[in-house]
Protein backbone atom coordinates (compact mmCIF):
# COMPACT_ATOMS: atom_id res chain seq x y z
CA UNK A 1 0.00 0.00 0.00
CA UNK A 2 1.37 3.45 -0.76
CA UNK A 3 0.79 5.58 2.34
CA UNK A 4 -0.72 9.37 1.24
CA UNK A 5 -1.03 10.73 4.49
CA UNK A 6 0.45 10.25 8.06
CA UNK A 7 -0.46 11.95 11.46
CA UNK A 8 0.26 12.28 14.89
CA UNK A 9 -2.76 11.95 17.53
CA UNK A 10 -2.77 13.00 20.71
CA UNK A 11 -0.56 11.55 23.39
CA UNK A 12 3.20 11.25 21.92
CA UNK A 13 5.34 10.56 24.28
CA UNK A 14 8.58 11.87 22.30
CA UNK A 15 10.25 8.45 22.68
CA UNK A 16 12.35 9.11 19.40
CA UNK A 17 11.77 5.84 17.84
CA UNK A 18 9.43 7.50 14.70
CA UNK A 19 12.09 9.59 13.97
CA UNK A 20 14.76 6.78 14.14
CA UNK A 21 12.71 4.95 12.02
CA UNK A 22 11.58 7.33 9.32
CA UNK A 23 13.45 10.79 9.71
CA UNK A 24 12.80 11.87 6.21
CA UNK A 25 9.33 12.04 7.89
CA UNK A 26 9.06 12.08 11.49
CA UNK A 27 10.72 14.78 13.59
CA UNK A 28 10.89 14.41 17.28
CA UNK A 29 10.23 18.12 19.36
CA UNK A 30 10.27 18.69 22.93
CA UNK A 31 6.59 18.15 23.23
CA UNK A 32 5.54 15.83 20.34
CA UNK A 33 6.06 14.30 16.92
CA UNK A 34 5.85 16.19 14.41
CA UNK A 35 5.23 15.55 10.29
CA UNK A 36 8.41 17.58 8.86
CA UNK A 37 7.24 20.36 6.34
CA UNK A 38 9.55 19.41 2.97
CA UNK A 39 7.45 15.70 3.12
CA UNK A 40 4.12 17.54 2.84
CA UNK A 41 2.41 19.28 0.23
CA UNK A 42 0.97 21.86 2.16
CA UNK A 43 4.19 22.64 3.93
CA UNK A 44 3.26 22.81 7.24
CA UNK A 45 5.34 21.24 10.26
CA UNK A 46 3.04 19.67 13.02
CA UNK A 47 1.43 16.44 14.29
CA UNK A 48 -1.13 16.90 10.75
CA UNK A 49 -3.71 15.35 13.07
CA UNK A 50 -6.30 18.12 11.79
CA UNK A 51 -5.29 19.03 8.02
CA UNK A 52 -4.28 15.48 7.24
CA UNK A 53 -2.53 17.04 4.57
CA UNK A 54 -1.18 14.66 2.06
CA UNK A 55 2.46 13.66 1.75
CA UNK A 56 4.33 14.44 -1.31
CA UNK A 57 4.69 11.80 -3.89
CA UNK A 58 8.41 11.23 -3.66
CA UNK A 59 8.16 10.84 0.18
CA UNK A 60 4.84 8.72 -0.28
CA UNK A 61 6.56 6.47 -2.98
CA UNK A 62 10.23 6.26 -1.10
CA UNK A 63 8.84 6.01 2.47
CA UNK A 64 5.40 3.78 3.18
CA UNK A 65 7.26 0.52 4.70
CA UNK A 66 9.29 3.08 6.71
CA UNK A 67 6.00 4.52 8.12
CA UNK A 68 4.48 1.56 8.64
CA UNK A 69 7.30 0.03 11.13
CA UNK A 70 6.95 3.55 12.94
CA UNK A 71 3.76 2.83 13.33
CA UNK A 72 3.74 -0.52 14.43
CA UNK A 73 6.54 0.36 16.84
CA UNK A 74 5.01 3.19 18.67
CA UNK A 75 4.91 2.44 22.19
CA UNK A 76 1.77 4.52 22.24
CA UNK A 77 0.02 3.80 18.82
CA UNK A 78 -0.37 7.61 18.27
CA UNK A 79 0.72 7.03 14.50
CA UNK A 80 -2.03 6.41 12.00
CA UNK A 81 -1.66 7.16 8.29
CA UNK A 82 -4.12 6.42 4.89
CA UNK A 83 -3.05 5.29 1.52
CA UNK A 84 -4.36 4.20 -1.19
Amino acid sequence: MAITSVWIEEGCIVCNACETTCPEVFSVTEDSCVIRAESRTDGAEDENDKARSPLTDEISDESSDAIEEAAEGCPVEVIKFAGS
